[in-house]
């Protein structure tokens, strides 16, 4: 029996799914971050080899048996980053006297794709503090709208809306507009009274833009029109990305996995995105089929049939 190995990497902890050639999965297993951006890549090459280990351990099979290893991880999305980790993954086996079959480096939107649609012609939208769109045509082909970064890009996630939210602020102070609810909101939770705190917080403090979203969010609930055009200007944003990656799957109905709380938590732009959505008679919102793990291990499958 031949075995594979998916890793959904992730700054804080790394889950991990071993299955068989018929998908199943035979056992999981959590370990430490890999996020080799954040961490050093030393660090992380020793966490996913150890995790690997345990998981051949837990399902008391050889490590021979396992003919390919995938994991997807934030900050592998360029493929000299990715082939950086690889190297280091494959050093570090060596150095524990450990020879892997195959294994490869993908980005962690990669792995979510083919998790969500096993495998089919689709698209996944990821809105969390930034944003990115993924699809995968009927050949096989691998498409992708937005993921520009917080300077560029990043529409509709909780960075844009935060940003957008303490820009209205900013013209409130300065009598710009004609004020909106989301500034006593900040002055509540952040003690931002004033331009000259808004202005240290933000270029001297390194203030957390994404955590004014839910403030900006409550505030359009309450019916403030300046945080409602926000929220409204954002989600017209992430229909452009749906728009786009229609043309470029070309497929009659385009099947959607949302993913990433600010498009999936139970709030009101959430609720009002998803019934904009709801509206696209091409759209089909579907529920992730699978774990990015298990995504990552049905690539890893892959890669031996290529071979």
């Amino acid at each position: 029996m031949n075995y594979f190995i998916g890793i959904d990497g992730g700054g804080t902890k790394t889950k991990a799914a071993l299955v068989d050639e018929n998908m199943k999965t035979i056992c999981e297993d959590i370990g430490g971050p890999s996020n080799f951006i954040v961490f050093s890549i030393d660090e992380v090459s020793e966490s996913i080899i150890n995790l690997i280990s345990k998981l051949c351990s837990n399902a008391k099979i050889e490590l021979n048996s396992v003919k390919a290893i995938l994991i997807g991880t934030a900050g592998a999305g360029r493929r000299d980053d990715a082939e950086r980790l690889e190297n280091a993954v494959l050093q570090a086996a060596a150095k524990n006297n450990l020879i892997l079959n195959t294994f490869k480096v993908e980005s962690d939107a990669r792995i979510a794709l083919e998790g969500a649609l096993s495998g089919k012609p689709g698209s996944i939208l990821i809105a969390g503090t930034g944003s990115i769109m993924f699809g995968k045509d009927a050949e096989g082909n691998i498409h992708r709208v937005g993921g520009f970064g917080r300077i560029l890009g990043d529409e509709g996630s909780g960075f844009h809306i935060g940003r957008a939210g303490l820009n209205a602020v900013a013209k409130s102070f300065d009598n710009r507009n004609k004020g909106t609810l989301l500034t006593e909101l900040i002055k509540e939770k952040f003690n931002i009274n004033n331009s000259v705190e808004l202005i240290n917080e933000v270029y001297k403090n390194n203030f957390d833009i994404p955590k004014i979203a839910p403030l900006v969010i409550e505030a359009a609930e309450k019916n403030d029109e300046i945080c409602i055009k926000i929220l409204n200007s954002e989600i017209d944003e992430l229909v452009e990305h749906i728009e786009a990656m229609k043309l470029k799957i070309n497929e009659d109905t385009l099947a959607l996995s949302l993913i990433g709380g600010t498009i999936t938590t139970d709030n009101y732009y959430a609720n009002l995105f998803q019934a904009r959505i709801k509206e696209i008679l091409y759209v089909k919102i579907i529920e992730a089929e699978l774990s990015p793990d298990v995504g990552a291990a049905l690539m890893a499958k892959n890669l031996l049939l290529k071979n």
